[in-house]
C-alpha cells in the first residue's frame, strides 16, 4: 500500500471517529447542568415565590419557580436562563424584574435541576410551548414578555415566531448555536452533527413583537458582532442595546445593562412623524458638486 494512502485512509478513520464522538457526546460538551434532588428546598433572599412542576405527555417531570412582585402585577416575564447550572442559582436574576411588577417565571430544561426526562432540542421546544399555553391561560398574551439568556435566546426566539407575547428580549443570543460551535471545531460538518443547530436568525425572521437585544461589547464567547448581525434579520421590530466592556457572565455587574431594562419595561413608544424629519434628505455626492 502506498505510504500517502495509508496516511489518507487513517486521517479518514481519525476524522470518522472524532465526528462520531462529537455527536454522542455534546451533550455533555453543550449542557452544563446542576441536579437537584426532588426534595431541594428552594431560598431566595427577600423574594416571595411559589415552585411548579409540570407533567409532559412523554412522562417528564418540568420543575419551575414563579416569583412575585411587591405590588400589583403588570404581567409575566418567561426567563429562559443559560445551559449552566439550575433555577437554584439563575433566581436571584428575578429581581431585575420584580422591582418592576412583573411575575417572572424560571424553568429548568430536562436534565437541568429538578427537571428529569431526556433531552432533546425538539422536547425543550414542546416543553416550553406548554409551559407558554400554562400561561396564557392566566395571563394575556400582550402582557407576556420572553427573556432568553445566551441559551436561552434560541428557545426564546422560537417561542416567540410561534406566539404573540408583549416583546422579546435576548441577551448575548447566537446567531445559531452551530455558527457557534463551529468556531471551535471549523473543520467538522457540524450542520450534520449537531442535535441543537438552533438557528435563531430564521426563527427571528416570523416575530411580530418588539425584539430588543442586549450585547456585552467585550463578550468573547459570543462576540459582539453576532447581534449586530442578529439585528439586521428583523430590522423594523428589533433595537440593538450595547452594553460597553460587558463580557458573556456580568451583563448584571453593569448600571448601563439595569438602564436599558427600566427603559425596555417602561417605556412607552412614541410615534414619530417622518415626514417632519430629515429622512428623505441625501447628502450631495462628489459627482454632483463637480456637475454643479
Amino acid at each position: 500500500m502506498p505510504y500517502w494512502l495509508y496516511i489518507t485512509i487513517i486521517v479518514l478513520v481519525a476524522y470518522i471517529a472524532i465526528s462520531i464522538a462529537l455527536y454522542y457526546l455534546q451533550d455533555y460538551m453543550l449542557f452544563k447542568p446542576e441536579k437537584l434532588p426532588a426534595d431541594f428546598q428552594f431560598n431566595y433572599d427577600n423574594q416571595a415565590f411559589k415552585e411548579y412542576n409540570l407533567e409532559t405527555r412523554d412522562g417528564a417531570m418540568i420543575n419551575g419557580v414563579r416569583f412575585f412582585p411587591k405590588g400589583e402585577s403588570k404581567g409575566v416575564v418567561l426567563y429562559l436562563k443559560g445551559n449552566s447550572k439550575s433555577i437554584k442559582g439563575w433566581g436571584k436574576f428575578a429581581v431585575d424584574f420584580t422591582r418592576h411588577g412583573y411575575n417572572v417565571l424560571m424553568v429548568d430544561y430536562r436534565g437541568f435541576g429538578k427537571s428529569t426526562g431526556r433531552r432533546s432540542q425538539k422536547a425543550i421546544k414542546r416543553d416550553l410551548q406548554v409551559i407558554y399555553n400554562k400561561i396564557k391561560e392566566l395571563t394575556a398574551e400582550d402582557k407576556i414578555i420572553l427573556y432568553g439568556r445566551s441559551l436561552g435566546s434560541g428557545f426564546a426566539a422560537k417561542l416567540a415566531s410561534m406566539n404573540h407575547p408583549k416583546m422579546l428580549i435576548l441577551d448575548a443570543p447566537y446567531y445559531s448555536l452551530t455558527k457557534v460551535t463551529a468556531r471551535y471545531a471549523p473543520f467538522m460538518p457540524l450542520s450534520i452533527l449537531l442535535k441543537y443547530p438552533l438557528p435563531t436568525y430564521k426563527w427571528l425572521k416570523y416575530v411580530q413583537c418588539p425584539i430588543h437585544i442586549i450585547h456585552g461589547t467585550n463578550d468573547k464567547l459570543i462576540p459582539f458582532k453576532t447581534s449586530i448581525k442578529l439585528s439586521k434579520v428583523n430590522p423594523k421590530l428589533t433595537k440593538l442595546h450595547s452594553v460597553i466592556g460587558g463580557g458573556h457572565k456580568n451583563l448584571n455587574n453593569f448600571e448601563s445593562y439595569h438602564k436599558m431594562i427600566h427603559e425596555i419595561l417602561n417605556r412607552v413608544p412614541e410615534k414619530i412623524d417622518l415626514s417632519t424629519t430629515s429622512i428623505h434628505v441625501k447628502h450631495a455626492s462628489k459627482k454632483n458638486k463637480t456637475k454643479a
